[in-house]
């Protein structure tokens, strides 16, 4: 599993395209947006492209002023699990 939070600035005038774009990528989700343009987005690794080729992209699409990572996460889930006891 491996997870990315991105802070990503758009143009006001091209938000609701890039929204779209952004929502129909594989891999990435909105969870939330300012007026001014600011979202907040998670990347995931899909079965086609890794999130850093994902994120890659979005850097492309138009309006895009800025994509910042915040947040990474990877684990292997293929890997034993240790076993918690209470």
């Amino acid at each position: 599993m491996n997870i990315c939070g991105c802070l990503v600035h758009v143009a006001q005038p091209a938000l609701t395209d890039a929204r779209a774009t952004m929502t129909a990528t594989p891999g990435v989700e909105i969870h939330a947006a300012t007026e001014d343009g600011r979202l907040v987005v998670t990347v995931e690794d899909t079965e086609t492209a890794r999130a850093s080729e994902t994120i890659m992209g979005l850097h492309q699409i138009p309006g895009v002023i800025s994509l910042s990572l915040t947040y990474h996460h990877f684990e292997d889930l293929s890997a034993p699990q240790p076993e918690f006891t209470a």
